[in-house]
C-alpha cells in the first residue's frame, strides 16, 4: 500500500514518511494524469467491444437482410401466381358468358336483320325527300307550256284593251259633225284611261310571271 501511494505522490522506497513530501499541487497534478490515463484506456476498450459487437452485429444483420429477400420474393411470387388464377378465372368466366351470349345468335341472321334495316333506312330517306318537295304550285306543269300560257294571256288582254279602245264596230258615223271637236282635256282623259289599263296589264303580267317563278322577260 505504502508503494502504490509512494508511486502516486513521487514517494520513492527509501524515502521515510517524515521526510518533505510532494506538495498538494503536485500530487493534484499527478492525480490528473493518472485520471486521463485510465479515461483513456477506458475508451481504447470501448471501442474495442463496440468494433467487436459491430463486426457481429453486421454478421447478423446480413444474414437477416438475405432471410428477409428470400421472404419477400416469395411473398410477391405467391401474390403473382394469386393474381393470375383470380384473372384466368374471370377470363374464363367471360369467356363462357359470351358463348351463352352468342348460342341464340346465326350469322345468316345477322345478315338478314343488317339488310332489313338498311332498307328500312332507305326507305326512310326517300319518305323524307318526298315530304320536303313543295306540292302544287309548278310542280304539275312544265316551264315551256307554262310559259306559252302567260303570252297567250298577254296578247289576250292586249287585243282586248285594243278593242275598247277603238270602239265598237260597224257604228255609223254623222255626215257632218253636230258637236265641237274634243278639247286637249278630253284628248288627255283618254290617254290616262289607255296608261291605267296597260298597267294595270303590266301588274298582271309581272303577278303571272310571280307565280310562275320566272323572271319578267
Amino acid at each position: 500500500m505504502s508503494g502504490l501511494l509512494g508511486k502516486l505522490f513521487g514517494i520513492g522506497p527509501g524515502e521515510k514518511g517524515g521526510g518533505k513530501g510532494p506538495s498538494p499541487q503536485e500530487a493534484i497534478q499527478r492525480l490528473k494524469e493518472t485520471e486521463d490515463m485510465l479515461s483513456k484506456k477506458q475508451e481504447f476498450l470501448e471501442e474495442k467491444i463496440e468494433q467487436e459487437l459491430l463486426a457481429k452485429n453486421e454478421k447478423q444483420l446480413a444474414q437477416i437482410d438475405g432471410t428477409l429477400s428470400t421472404i419477400e420474393f416469395q411473398r410477391e411470387a405467391l401474390e403473382n401466381a394469386n393474381t393470375n388464377t383470380e384473372v384466368l378465372k374471370n377470363m374464363g368466366f367471360a369467356a363462357k358468358a359470351m358463348k351463352a351470349a352468342h348460342d341464340n345468335m346465326d350469322i345468316d341472321k345477322v345478315d338478314e336483320l343488317m339488310q332489313d334495316i338498311a332498307e328500312q333506312q332507305e326507305l326512310a330517306d326517300e319518305i323524307s325527300t318526298a315530304i320536303s318537295k313543295p306540292v302544287g304550285i309548278g310542280e304539275e306543269f312544265d316551264d315551256d307550256e307554262l310559259m306559252a300560257e302567260l303570252e297567250e294571256l298577254e296578247q289576250e288582254e292586249l287585243d282586248k284593251n285594243l278593242l275598247e279602245i277603238s270602239g265598237p264596230e260597224n257604228v255609223p258615223l254623222p255626215n257632218v259633225p253636230s258637236i265641237a271637236i274634243p278639247s286637249k282635256p278630253d284628248i288627255d282623259g283618254l290617254e290616262q284611261w289607255a296608261l291605267s289599263n296597260k298597267m294595270k296589264f303590266n301588274v298582271e303580267k309581272a303577278s303571272l310571271y310571280t307565280w310562275a317563278g320566272k323572271p319578267k322577260g
